[in-house]
Order: C-alpha cells, then sequence, then structure tokens
C-alpha cells in the first residue's frame, strides 16, 4: 500500500521495530479474498435470477426492484457501522460474525416462499455485507505490513472488486439457466462455509490490552440515515423518475444530515471517521475515483449485457463468456499495476491512465450498433476497459487507507466501499434516466413505433449511457491528476496520528497469537 517506492524507506524508517508479518497471510489473503468476492458476487449474481423468481413467487414488476433496493439500502446505509464496529470488537470476530450472517440470510433467501420473506432475507444480506466488506478489506490492511507484498496482496483485492460483478453474470446464468434460481442464493452458503474454517485457522487473532473505545452513537445514527436517504433518492430517481417528491426530499434529506454528520464530527470525543481520514488529499482523491470508477464502470455491466442479450440475442451464459476476456485483462492490469507500475509512477500517474483508458473504452461502444460483432466490435473495448479498470482500482484502494492508524483502519476500508455503493447508486440513476430520456426521444422523433424502430432506439439509448459514462471517466482523469500527490509528497506511516507499527486494532499495544 504505497504510492511510490520511495515511500518505502520512510514507512520503514518511522517504525523501528514493525510487526512480525504473518507466515500465514498468504492464506489470509486467499479467505479475505474468498470473501469479498461473495459480497461483490451477490450484486450481480441474483439479477439473472430475479425473472425466475418472480415467475415463481408471482410478484409484481413494480415490486421486482425491492430485491434489489433491500439489499442496496442496507448495504449502503450501514457500511461505515460495519467498518467502526470491526475497529471496537475486532477483526476476526467481526468477520467471522458477517460470513456466518451473510451465509445464514442467503440461506433463508433461497428457501422463501413468499415475496415479502425474500426481501427480508435480502435486507439481512445487506446488512451483515456492510459489516463483512469493511472488516475484510481492514484485515487485508492490517495483516500485510510490507510494502511491496501489500501492494501485491490489494492487486488481488483489487481484481476481485472490479471483476466479481461480470463474474457474478455468468455464474448467475449458470445457476439460473441449469439449476434453480435459488441456487444464486444458496451457493454463499458454501463460499462462507469454506471462509470461515479458513478464518478460524488464518486470520491471526488480536488480544486488546486497553480500554475498550466508545462507539459514536449520534454519529453513525446521522452517516446511517444519510447514507440511507442517499441510496433510496437514487434508487427511486432509477424508478420514478427525477420528478417524484420521494426522490427529491430523500436526497435533501441526506444531504442535510451529512451536514450535521460532518460538524458532529468536528466535535465528538469519539468519532465515527476522523475527518483528517477523508480531508487528506491523497486519500480523498482515492475515495473520489473509486466512486467515478463504480458510476461509470455501472454502464458497462448493464448496458452491454442488455445489448448483448436483448439486441443480439444472447443467452446469460453466453453473456457471462463474453466478459471474461474482460476479467483476465483486469487481472493482469491489476498485478502488473501494483507489482511494477504504482511502486515506481504512484497513483498520480497510474489512476489518470486507468481512468483515460476506460473513457476511451466506452467510447468505443458508443459504435456498437445491430450489425456488430463480438470479436471485432465488443471484445476490444471491453479489453480496454479492464485494463483502465485493473489500473485504477488497486492504485486507489491502496491509498485509501495509507497511512491510518490501525484503530480507525475499519471504518477507513469501510469508506472505500462506501464509495463503491454510492457511485454504483449515481450511475444507476443518472445513466438509467438519461438512456430512457434518449430512447423515448428517439422513438418520438422516428414515427411510426414500429417494432424496428424501437430496437434502434434502444441501441441509440445504450450509446447514450456510454457517452456519459466516458464523461465520468474523463472527469475522474483530471480531478485525479489535480488531487493525487506527485511521489514523495504521500502519506507514511509516521504522518499517522499514531504509529500503525505500535498499534493494533484498538490502537493500544496487542499481543498476536
Amino acid at each position: 500500500m504505497v504510492s511510490s517506492m520511495s515511500q518505502s524507506s520512510s514507512i520503514s524508517h518511522a517504525a523501528s521495530k514493525p510487526p512480525a508479518a504473518s507466515s500465514r497471510r498468504w492464506w489470509t489473503l486467499t479467505i479475505v479474498a474468498l470473501a469479498q468476492l461473495m459480497v461483490v458476487l451477490d450484486s450481480t449474481v441474483v439479477n439473472i435470477a430475479l425473472p425466475a423468481a418472480q415467475a415463481d413467487l408471482g410478484f409484481t414488476d413494480g415490486q421486482r426492484q425491492w430485491i434489489i433496493t433491500a439489499y442496496s439500502l442496507a448495504f449502503g446505509s450501514l457500511l461505515l457501522l460495519g467498518g467502526r464496529l470491526s475497529d471496537l470488537i475486532g477483526r476476526k470476530r467481526t468477520f467471522i460474525i458477517g460470513l456466518i450472517g451473510f451465509a445464514a440470510a442467503s440461506a433463508l433467501g433461497g428457501a422463501a416462499g413468499s415475496f415479502g420473506l425474500l426481501v427480508g432475507a435480502r435486507a439481512l444480506q445487506g446488512a451483515f455485507g456492510a459489516l463483512l466488506a469493511p472488516t475484510a478489506l481492514a484485515v487485508l490492511t492490517t495483516t500485510f505490513t510490507v510494502p511491496k507484498e501489500r501492494a501485491r496482496a490489494f492487486g488481488v483485492f483489487g481484481a476481485i472488486a472490479g471483476a466479481g460483478g461480470a463474474v457474478g453474470l455468468l455464474l448467475g446464468g449458470y445457476l439460473t439457466q441449469d439449476f434453480d434460481w435459488r441456487w444464486n442464493l444458496y451457493i454463499n452458503v458454501f463460499i462462507a462455509i469454506i471462509a470461515i474454517i479458513g478464518a478460524a485457522i488464518f486470520v491471526d487473532q488480536v488480544k486488546r490490552t486497553g480500554p475498550r473505545p466508545k462507539l459514536d452513537i449520534p454519529g453513525t445514527v446521522l452517516v446511517s440515515g444519510a447514507l440511507f436517504g442517499l441510496v433510496y433518492g437514487f434508487s427511486n430517481a432509477e424508478t420514478d423518475g427525477w420528478g417524484s417528491g420521494w426522490t427529491w426530499g430523500m436526497l435533501v434529506g441526506a444531504g442535510v444530515l451529512l451536514i450535521a454528520f460532518v460538524l458532529w464530527q468536528r466535535r465528538a470525543a469519539h468519532p465515527l471517521l476522523p475527518l483528517s481520514i477523508v480531508l487528506d488529499r491523497n486519500r480523498g482523491a482515492a475515495y473520489g475515483s473509486i466512486l467515478i470508477a463504480g458510476a461509470g464502470m455501472f454502464g458497462v455491466f448493464l448496458f452491454v449485457t442488455y445489448f448483448l442479450q436483448v439486441s443480439l440475442g444472447y443467452t446469460p451464459i453466453q453473456t457471462g463468456l463474453a466478459f471474461l476476456p474482460m476479467i483476465g485483462m483486469l487481472i493482469l492490469a491489476a498485478q502488473l499495476s501494483t507489482n511494477i507500475f504504482v511502486p515506481r509512477f504512484g497513483p498520480k500517474i497510474m489512476v489518470p491512465i486507468g481512468m483515460t483508458l476506460a473513457a476511451i473504452g466506452m467510447v468505443y461502444l458508443t459504435h456498437l450498433d445491430l450489425s456488430s460483432t463480438y470479436a471485432a466490435d465488443v471484445l476490444p473495448p471491453l479489453m480496454i476497459l479492464g485494463a483502465g479498470m485493473g489500473s485504477i482500482m488497486p492504485a486507489a484502494m491502496q491509498t485509501a487507507t495509507l497511512g491510518v492508524d490501525r484503530q480507525f483502519a475499519g471504518v477507513a476500508s469501510a469508506m472505500v466501499n462506501t464509495s463503491q455503493q454510492v457511485g454504483g447508486s449515481i450511475g444507476t440513476a443518472l445513466l438509467n434516466t438519461l438512456a430512457a430520456t434518449a430512447a423515448t426521444n428517439y422513438v418520438t422523433s422516428h414515427l411510426p413505433a414500429t417494432a424496428a424502430v424501437a430496437t434502434a432506439a434502444a441501441v441509440h439509448s445504450y450509446a447514450v449511457a456510454y457517452w456519459w459514462g466516458a464523461g465520468f471517466f474523463a472527469f475522474g482523469a483530471l480531478m485525479s491528476v489535480f488531487l493525487f500527490r506527485r511521489r514523495g509528497q504521500g502519506l507514511s506511516l509516521s504522518h499517522a496520528p499514531a504509529s500503525s507499527a505500535s498499534s493494533a486494532d484498538d490502537g493500544v499495544p496487542v499481543a498476536v497469537h
């Protein structure tokens, strides 16, 4: 987790007695990556199962959105609380609780015999996902202490975070088509069991030797309410439009609560999120980059999926397979970025390059039409986008928690997930609205509205979404150029509020068992 090779020396000098690297750290990475994959998969694997679930349980098209929204609302609004709980009650304990809860909620959803029970199970999944996701990243942050190894670990983690959605499309198509929609939920139980056993064996247990810090309850209520309002507002805009009173009421309310949260954090004795974490230029740029990447990438998975399935007639499994080369490129770029390019050039160079590549890939996608072929027209932009995301995510995720005191590693990690969630919500609402408006305008200007016109309008609307996605990434490139510090100007552990080398989960001396 370092933006340049020059930081390696500053980190080593900042801590005269660095903690011994766990001999089981690579197994820990495997377990953490598995848990992260489960959480990321669930955001797309269930989408593929929705039509089959609707036919089985008999809920309406209007109710269908709540299968997705229930998860998003619980997950997005509780992320910072989940991250802080991992700081307060210990990483290993929180990690295992999150795995058990997520598995139980998945089993409940898979066995659901009614719409209400399925929605409740999805909300529970979101709540335990909000506990699990930031804890997984915090475990990684505090396990890998050698800069080169931390870079390698975050390369794996960033690749999974970027590629999990596409893997979910493939797995969801396979399970729905060859088994049953319920297996899209049951599969989490088997993944969680493996992860729980692995966590019990390989994740280090940290023993507290000082007083237990207190939870900032007013701050938790304020920020959870604000995040709930943000996610709900953007989700409502997707379905009811920007003219809805609920949409603007929720978004305005979220803004008021966010202002109140910031004011409270400035005076709270035990702040939930110390403002120094997000106000540092490098970390602020990292969180912003993750948010923009999340908003832009939504256009890839949603609209390319629609184009392949609806316009070109691909099956769900064929659609998932179509994304595999992109996943391969993302993983390759992530490993090259973290092991070679980020240590040499830092995030100020790598993140703008990744944003620019992603913008180019989006512009390339705007040329798709009904005569397009996969090899010539779909594969090249997906590969470019994979390279772009593989350059953005690991560098941004490493920088997002660089130099943070270990007692706040959980909540700093939660900000990574919060940025992704809010970015995805913004991308969902804006791109869907823009695409729908473009489709309507196209049909209006090409009357009479025949089936051919409707098909052409859909393809045109996808192109509009890609152009806006390219705009998101272009803005991200400019933002990251100006906000990230140059090499040698980033945080080192010596600039942290307390030395991470001499503190652990609760910010006090510990013994690792």
